[in-house]
């Protein structure tokens, strides 16, 4: 593949079948199980305008490539929103290529655009791979997360 026949655009609902699939490997990947309700909730809040949580799609014409969503919102940091990258994923094959580097180039912009004060994410120990890419483009500030169960 050459990296000029790719775009990153956000996604659409024809889109969704591809789409399933990664968000499928994605949770499998991380070895959780979400209902098929937050799916549909999740899909669904990318095409409501008052929602502030998006999607955008790696493409080669009409394949799909991967995936990222993103989400804005309110600091106590800071006068400006931040900008959370939640999930990212690419497909296995068409991994080494930067396609993850352009996904998350586009959150980028995106969080320029709407003039955000900070593009932040989160990654598991375990994930090396991931880690190389985000060890060359951003930086660490060795945060450390905790988690403590609602239910």
């Amino acid at each position: 593949m050459q990296n000029q026949d790719l775009q990153v655009v956000p996604v659409q609902q024809q889109d969704y079948q591809q789409w399933l699939l990664y968000w499928l490997a994605y949770q499998k990947f991380y070895n959780v199980n979400l209902s098929n309700a937050v799916t549909q909730t999740t899909w669904q809040r990318f095409f409501d305008e008052a929602e502030p949580i998006y999607c955008a799609v790696a493409k080669q014409g009409e394949k799909v490539l991967g995936f990222v969503h993103y989400v804005i919102h309110r600091s106590t940091w800071a006068t400006q929103d931040y900008c959370y990258l939640e999930d990212l994923y690419v497909s296995p094959e068409a991994r080494g290529q930067h396609i993850g580097k352009s996904l998350i180039e586009y959150v980028q912009k995106q969080a320029i655009a709407q003039q955000c004060g900070r593009l932040y994410w989160h990654t598991q120990q375990i994930n090396h791979t991931a880690q190389k890419l985000y060890d060359w483009i951003a930086e660490k500030p060795g945060i450390i997360e905790y988690r403590m169960s609602l239910e």
